[in-house]
């Protein structure tokens, strides 16, 4: 019952964060100001993470098929689609539903316990559209944007690791990144991130927005958000491989 109660409410904010919206100036400049606060302040993360995880993909690819019939530039196409297809898009947004979720939920929590939000509700103004519903559409713009990123980052991140460890030299890795290359898998990746947004904001914010107690309630409530929204990325990374790949 606590899970169809919650799937119900969520349903219901979901609608009231996309409906009656406050006037077009102020929605724009939020909408900037949250694509500076979530997106442009994990570049630095995403960079880092990118780039050990695509050395970690190589050489672990590497020391795996280390058979004398598997030619090298296999190594540079396996890591390549490793990074394309799940880590970039997958990996990523799982440790945006860390970062940016928790932080949203913490944010809006402590307006609902210092009733903040209540005021907005006084005022006449659509309070869940007026503190979500930017966050969504600036995480949605954001967000392919570091999914470019970490894909470029990490296939470097592979490229160093192989030569450097001379595990694979650097014209047989880039022949590998260049063989039978797939556009649709980027757009793919895309795609599956921009639901990633969507998922991860709406259910930080429907946390945070239903707080109650105090600071150790907000809390509690940021822990939700990041456990849920980890979980339903990799609900719907399912869903949408199969629909999108099968």
């Amino acid at each position: 019952m606590s899970f169809l109660f919650h799937i119900g409410r969520y349903a219901m904010f979901v609608k009231q964060v996309f409906g009656r919206p406050v006037k077009h100036r102020i929605f724009f400049k939020q909408i900037v100001r949250e694509m500076d606060v979530l997106g442009l302040s994990s570049v630095g993360i995403v960079v880092i993470i990118s780039f050990f995880m695509g050395a970690v993909i190589t050489l672990q690819t590497a020391y795996n098929i280390d058979l004398p019939i598997i030619p090298k530039y296999a190594i540079g196409l396996a890591a390549r689609d490793s990074i394309i297809l799940e880590f970039s898009s997958t990996i990523v947004s799982l440790i945006l539903a860390g970062k940016v979720g928790s932080h949203i939920a913490s944010e809006i929590g402590t307006m609902r316990v210092t009733e903040q939000i209540d005021v907005l509700d006084v005022m006449g103004i659509n309070s869940a559209g007026y503190l979500v519903l930017p966050k969504v559409m600036a995480l949605i713009i954001m967000i392919p944007f570091l999914v470019i990123i970490s894909m470029g980052v990490g296939i470097i991140g592979g490229w160093t690791a192989g030569t450097t460890t001379g595990v694979v030299p650097s014209d047989e890795f880039i022949y590998g990144i260049q063989y039978m290359f797939i556009p649709f898998y980027i757009t793919y990746s895309l795609i599956k991130s921009v639901v990633f947004a969507f998922l991860i904001t709406t259910i930080a914010g429907y946390w945070g927005y239903y707080s109650t107690g105090g600071s150790l309630e907000v809390g509690r409530s940021s822990t939700r958000a990041v456990v849920i929204s980890s979980i339903q990325i990799l609900l719907f990374n399912l869903i949408l491989t199969q629909l999108l790949l099968a």
